[in-house]
């Protein structure tokens, strides 16, 4: 009796999940920022990671001088002119990170139960008896008792190169640790982190503004990560520093929250960054491991109410070494996707992994079957109840342009559309339409606006559609500069059937679809369904 109720109310067929899934234009509703480092910085391996599905790729400065990071970025910009794969840029700053200074990279090998002590005195040599670090005020945050987490950077937890301290004595400057199991220390990087304890670090630093300036400023980054984010007023001192370069004003920070005090101030910090990353690896230490998966759901619906992009770390990290990911990290993927995330973020797996286009492609793939899950099954993801509940949170009165965006994925969600296209200038209502997770993608044609700085004039247009590729279900056309914002009816239609044409080559829109449209007429706002001829 009850089996057969059971099989009744499953939201898909058991037998549907062995076949195969259908090859789509766009690689997964969720995006992916793929980490470019040693393994992946050369032209072939770039444009393979594009065609996989890698939408932003991310600079880490905790490494490597600004030539290399050039270079790789010149490759990518090679790899994107072959693929025509658009792709955002997203500096990646160090902030308050506590690294052990190894300037000889000699491995060091730390035995348990031995002491180890952690010096700010970097002309010293490291040993396994003493490790140089680069603050001078550890013992002065700590306590006989505190523990200290100490792993090679981006450390995915599987290797040897993690070892766990507990401070013992305080020696002037120096900290006094015994070691909690045995581990080699091998690499160029190695960081610390404190267990809830406030490190007097700024979060922007002097090598960070350094960076920003003579790369990011001359590259015209798209997002910069803000590392280890602790207070709205660090994401206002970033936006205020970016301000001085005036190609950097439209630059997006992403506030990274790494620890217990970026936790405790997250509510200011969203409201003052233009998105989040969930930096778990740093979070999985500072917080008991039983409410790490708490806090994701927590942060996702803040992020998903506020219609702010959430971007989450460390999910398939035994993809580092290996081809397959772990059963639990597959599955760990599929809820991230589930709890909201707009995007999943990959680094070591693609820095310094062995298989980073097979990672990307991976990840791609469980989040497009999620996608596709949760199109035809109600139970995985119920679209009428978030698309209420989101309205019942905005509420009223609605401004005009959440009004529209609302009412455009309620009416392709109605008459089951099979794309949502929407014109905008600065991306906003495309985000907005994003807020409300429709079920469809959106395609955002981003429509140029010409401006001056009184010696040349350029359009606008570049920044808006490379910004939404971090969005979920967000994917950007750049319209022709000769069609501008003020257009009129008829250049509209010109661009709308661009668009319509492209939504067909690529397989999204067919013969008798519809297509919900939402563009401005004039000084309104219109959304408009359209039934497609043969």
């Amino acid at each position: 009796m009850h089996s057969t109720n059971l099989l009744l109310e499953e939201p898909i067929r058991m037998a549907s999940i062995l076949e195969p899934s259908k090859p789509s234009f766009f690689p997964a509703m969720t995006k992916i920022v793929g980490t470019l480092g040693p393994k992946s910085r050369s032209v072939e391996v770039i444009s393979s990671c594009l065609k996989s599905g890698m939408s932003v790729a991310r600079f880490d400065f905790s490494w490597g001088d600004l030539e290399f990071h050039q270079e790789t970025l010149e490759n990518l910009k090679t790899a994107i002119k072959s693929t025509k794969k658009l792709c955002a840029v997203m500096l990646d700053t160090v902030g308050a990170e506590l690294q052990v200074v190894n300037k000889n990279e000699t491995t060091i090998s730390l035995e348990e139960n031995a002491s180890v002590v952690l010096t700010p005195d970097q002309g010293q040599e490291a040993t396994s008896q003493l490790l140089p670090i680069n603050f001078n005020g550890l013992a002065k945050a700590v306590k006989p008792g505190d523990t200290i987490f100490m792993g090679q950077y981006l450390f995915t937890g599987s290797e040897t190169t993690s070892v766990w301290l507990e401070v013992s004595e305080l020696k002037g400057d120096d900290v006094v640790c015994v070691i909690k199991n045995s581990a080699t220390l091998a690499g160029s990087l190695f960081t610390l982190h404190v267990s809830q304890v406030h490190i007097d670090l700024p979060t922007l630093s002097d090598s960070d503004k350094e960076v920003i300036s003579k790369w990011g400023a001359v590259n015209k980054i798209d997002f910069l990560s803000l590392s280890y984010t602790r207070h709205a007023e660090d994401v206002k001192e970033a936006r205020e520093f970016l301000s001085k370069f005036g190609d950097l004003q439209q630059t997006q920070i992403f506030a990274k929250i790494e620890n217990i005090e970026g936790l405790t101030h997250f509510d200011e910090i969203l409201s003052a960054a233009d998105g989040i990353i969930l930096s778990r690896g740093n979070l999985g230490i500072d917080l008991p491991p039983e409410k790490v998966f708490l806090f994701q759901k927590a942060a996702l619906f803040k992020c998903n109410m506020a219609g702010k992009p959430a971007v989450v770390t460390r999910v398939v990290d035994s993809m580092t070494d290996n081809l397959r990911p772990t059963r639990a990290e597959a599955t760990d993927v599929a809820n991230a996707v589930l709890d909201g995330s707009d995007a999943i973020l990959l680094g070591a797996e693609t820095l310094r992994g062995l298989y980073p286009v097979e990672t990307i492609s991976t990840v791609g793939k469980i989040c497009a079957e999620v996608g596709f899950l949760s199109v035809l099954a109600e139970k995985v993801f119920n679209q009428d109840i978030y698309f209420k509940r989101t309205v019942k949170l905005v509420g009223e009165p609605m401004s005009h342009l959440e009004s529209i965006a609302s009412s455009a994925v309620r009416a392709a969600i109605k008459v089951k559309a099979s794309i949502i296209i929407c014109f905008t200038s600065s991306g906003r209502a495309a985000r907005l339409i994003a807020k409300y997770r429709p079920t469809m993608p959106v395609l955002s044609v981003v429509i140029p606006r010409l401006k001056t700085n009184q010696l040349r004039w350029s359009f606008t247009g570049a920044f808006e559609a490379r910004q939404s590729l971090i969005v979920r279900g967000l994917f950007p056309m750049l319209a022709d500069p000769r069609h501008p914002a003020e257009a009129t009816s008829a250049t509209n239609e010109s661009v709308l059937k661009v668009a319509l044409d492209h939504g067909k080559a690529s397989g999204i829109i067919k013969s008798h679809d519809r297509v919900v449209v939402c563009q401005k007429v004039g000084d309104s706002s219109v959304v408009k369904i359209i039934e497609l001829e043969d």
